[in-house]
């Protein structure tokens, strides 16, 4: 029997994972994803920082030629007899295929089509942009919808600057953004001139399609996705770092290099400038069902990532002292942000401090068939809820867009 069949009969349907750090040198860790202070350079100052942890990822970090082997990708633990290994999760995926993701998205994407991540950074990012399947396709990419969940869990101070700039403002020109695009190497190109930004708040959420510019802001971020690490940098000038020019043109093939005309048509101009960003891509959680009758059985759940049909994510808390049976139609990645007790046969509990390569109890993987049984969880505190966030692939029958 192979490894992988091996953990699926040992979680009963659901495996442990590994953490699974991810550096990134254009940034600065806000240290709220609970690395050890001594571990967030570990991999050395020329790698920069350790700003996220990804999630449930069978998708490799775009991070340049230093790029480690697997970064960014989830490895499964699994102890056979007394010795602990660990494997790709998108090993067992290619080789479970249906058992692990369900028939439904097996089928059709013969992957695991999301993750999600932390994001933690000190500062906000530069103005960019994720390219849409169309654009990605020029580079043999997939375009890259995203959303956003503040966990208030890993939000005790909001870094440098907590608010996005999501869009162009309303009357903008394409001649008037193509300039700032042209201006990138002189300096602050002012490309946010012409963009609004949000005041961020713990407890809510942005959706993000491909094709809109936004510039996160400094709060620790959940953040579904699909597979893809596209993006393109158009801001040159954030938080008085530069950023080079190669970030600009990544995304777009060689030979179209220096076509400041692609750069503009990227962006989604209807999407932009619409004047209603808080309208239609804010995100207030909602109750999956009626919140007391879910109290009433010992939990609340709610949406927090909802208007995408290529991922979605929920919050599940369970109340102190209960147990409750969870069922859902599709697979999902889980990471634990509260309390501690038991899921299945596995024992759950949440960190509060992770050395680098320490292996922890608090993110999991979910099977289609584990989760439409039903997953049993126990809260063994009294006084502690279990809180965790769960993310799905595309398109959730339980989600009624």
């Amino acid at each position: 029997m192979s490894l992988a069949k091996k953990a699926l009969e040992q979680g009963e349907g659901i495996l442990r994972l590994a953490p699974t750090w991810v550096p990134r040198s254009f940034c600065v860790p806000g240290r709220r994803i609970k690395l050890h202070p001594d571990d967030y350079y570990v991999l050395g100052g020329v790698r920069g920082g350790i700003d996220e942890r990804w999630l449930s990822s069978t998708t490799p970090a775009q991070n340049g030629p230093l790029t480690g082997k697997n970064e960014g990708l989830s490895h499964i633990v699994f102890h056979d007899g007394n010795e602990e290994k660990q494997f790709l999760l998108k090993d067992a995926i290619d080789e479970l295929q249906g058992d692990m993701i369900g028939e439904r998205i097996w089928n059709e994407y013969k992957s695991w089509p999301m993750y999600s991540k932390f994001f933690d950074n000190m500062g906000p990012l530069p103005h960019h942009i994720h390219h849409n399947d169309e654009y990605a396709a020029m580079t043999g990419q997939k375009g890259k919808p995203e959303a956003y969940y503040f966990p208030p869990q890993l939000n005790n101070h909001g870094g440098d600057f907590p608010y996005t700039f999501f869009g162009i403002a309303p009357g903008t020109t394409k001649d008037q953004i193509k300039e700032c695009l042209m201006n990138f190497n002189k300096g602050d190109n002012k490309i946010t001139n012409y963009s609004q930004a949000f005041k961020l708040e713990p407890g809510t959420g942005w959706d993000v399609p491909p094709g809109m510019l936004h510039a996160p802001g400094s709060m620790c971020t959940y953040e579904p996705q699909k597979a893809s690490d596209i993006f393109a940098m158009y801001q040159s000038l954030v938080n008085e770092a530069i950023i080079p020019d190669e970030l600009l043109w990544n995304g777009t093939p060689k030979e179209r290099i220096g076509d400041y005309d692609l750069l503009v048509e990227v962006i989604d101009w209807e999407l932009n400038t619409n004047p209603n960003i808080l309208e239609t891509r804010f995100m207030m959680p909602k109750p999956v069902s009626e919140v007391e009758k879910m109290k009433a059985l010992g939990y609340i759940e709610n949406w927090i990532c909802y208007l995408s049909h290529d991922f979605s994510a929920k919050e599940l808390t369970v109340l102190p002292g209960q147990t409750v049976t969870i069922t859902d139609n599709a697979a999902y990645g889980l990471i634990m942000m509260q309390g501690h007790g038991k899921m299945g046969v596995w024992d759950i509990e949440t960190p509060a401090l992770i050395r680098y390569g320490q292996l922890t109890h608090d993110e999991f993987f979910v099977t289609e068939k584990a989760a439409k049984k039903g997953v049993k969880i126990t809260n063994h505190s009294k006084t502690d809820p279990i809180v965790m966030l769960k993310h799905f692939g595309p398109k959730n029958p339980d989600l009624k867009l």
